[in-house]
């Protein structure tokens, strides 16, 4: 017997910004799908990674920083359910709370934006590109040594505010927030994965919820996408047997054909001039030994991390 009821009010905690509340929208769209009658107050909560938008995440404690005032709202049973950009939540989850539930991950590449070049070839020597991911300043300088890169944080409409401003030459956001922001048209180029390899599960939204919570795990089963779970599965095995963080340079992409899954992943120094990568590929249900694998490969070759 269903848990759920039917007049059941769904309290759902997000950032406050732009993109995270069409998020959140995407999110209650599609359990309406299924539980048309709920009701659902979205909760906007304003975390330690926004509050301090002027710092280095890798300064001041990664990526973490956007979930932790989120996380403790769920907890503390204040809201029932919490939606992350998953390329943000760390590889370890507090041991009261799961994130079970992912919808179908979005266009998972980069994008490049400028107001005068259409493409990181088209800098002229010593441009200025901003973006906040150790990630993609690896990419841009293995490219581009000669581009400064600066430090520029901000949700996605700040950081176009300050490209428009002048503050930098370019800058480099994900597609995926952007085609959820309806502001595909800004995207001078957009990277093939082979070009600039993902983050881990950029692009796709993950639900969280309470361990102990049973009713939620039913409604938010509904609309959990297996395919796009499995291939985030393997990436954050990934980082999490790499021990990796914000402040490292890591990327990874899984796909999926039938029953077939391919891990590419990849860690590079910062200032992008040594990388070193794994190609991983089995059966879809062993997407964590994949994971896992790609992880000890790219550990025997670095030393880095061993």
């Amino acid at each position: 017997m269903s848990k759920f009821r039917k007049h059941m009010k769904i309290r759902v905690g997000t950032r406050e910004s732009q993109l995270a509340l069409a998020q959140t929208n995407i999110v209650i769209n599609e359990i309406k799908k299924h539980y048309p009658e709920a009701e659902f107050e979205i909760i906007r909560i304003k975390t330690t990674g926004d509050m301090l938008y002027n710092k280095n995440l890798a300064l001041i404690g990664g990526k973490g920083l956007f979930l932790k005032e989120i996380e403790e709202s769920l907890i503390a049973s204040k809201i029932d359910l919490a939606v992350h950009s998953m390329k943000d939540v760390p590889a370890v989850l507090p041991e009261s709370l799961i994130i079970d539930s992912v919808l179908e991950r979005e266009d998972v590449r980069d994008a490049f934006i400028s107001d005068k070049y259409n493409s990181l070839e088209q800098l002229p020597f010593g441009a200025v590109v901003g973006t906040s991911s150790s990630r993609r300043k690896a990419a841009i300088l293995s490219k581009r040594p000669d581009l400064i890169v600066k430090n520029f944080r901000g949700n996605v409409i700040t950081r176009l505010d300050k490209l428009a401003k002048g503050e930098v030459d370019a800058t480099i956001l994900a597609y995926a927030g952007l085609k959820r922001l309806g502001l595909e048209k800004v995207a001078k180029y957009i990277f093939d994965c082979k070009e600039m390899l993902p983050a881990i599960a950029q692009g796709a939204i993950g639900i969280e919820r309470r361990v102990a919570d049973e009713k939620m795990a039913e409604v938010i089963a509904k609309v959990n996408h297996t395919e796009t779970m499995t291939c985030i599965t393997a990436e954050r095995s990934f980082l999490y047997h790499l021990s990796g963080d914000c402040t490292t340079p890591i990327s990874a992409y899984a796909t999926l054909a039938g029953e077939q899954l391919s891990l590419v992943a990849q860690l590079a120094e910062s200032d992008g001039t040594i990388l070193y990568s794994s190609s991983q590929t089995g059966s879809k249900k062993q997407a964590l030994e994949i994971g896992k694998a790609a992880a000890d490969e790219i550990k025997n070759k670095s030393g880095i991390l061993n």
